[in-house]
């Protein structure tokens, strides 16, 4: 057996007029995570980290915030395609630990629905999608307010 492992980051702004989603779950909020797609730094650190183990690069060069193709995209739909890639055909995810830092709202009441949606996505276990949520302390860009982060990562196999 052939293992792999990855690591991804991201990170975007709040900003009003913009739904809130992480995991795949729309959030409650007066401010949304701003980006060219639906801006989930959860599904985008995951999707990073899953190419990051392969060694194919990062999202942003598979879905180019100048191509409109993917303006609003819902970011589970990239994280699917990313899955689909023929360089990933015979590779599967074991497991995901993730953590997810933002001062506001209050994330684990909607842990178990983003481990529900991103576990049916990644084909594997909700046991084996593991999303933490916490705060920065009041430090920081996260802890003021002024957006969310998201690190992720990822063990990949492949049967031999």
């Amino acid at each position: 057996m052939e293992l792999r492992v990855g690591i991804g980051y991201d990170a975007h702004r709040l900003a009003a007029g913009r739904r809130l989603v992480l995991g795949g779950v729309d959030i409650p909020h007066e401010r949304g995570l701003l980006g060219h797609s639906d801006a989930d730094v959860l599904a985008h650190a995951i999707t990073d980290a899953i190419l990051g183990a392969r060694a194919l690069g990062d999202i942003g060069h598979y879905f180019p915030p100048c191509d409109e193709r993917w303006k609003d995209a819902a970011s589970l739909d990239l994280l699917r395609r990313v899955l689909a890639l023929p360089e990933l055909a015979g590779w599967q995810v074991v497991n995901v630990d993730s953590v997810v830092v933002a001062e506001r709202p209050r994330l684990s009441p909607h842990v178990a629905e983003m481990t529900r949606r991103l576990s049916a996505v990644l084909g594997c276990p909700a046991e084996c999608v593991s999303i933490k949520a916490t705060t920065n302390e009041g430090m920081g860009p996260e802890g003021q307010g002024e957006g969310i982060t998201a690190r992720a990562v990822v063990l990949l196999k492949k049967e031999t």
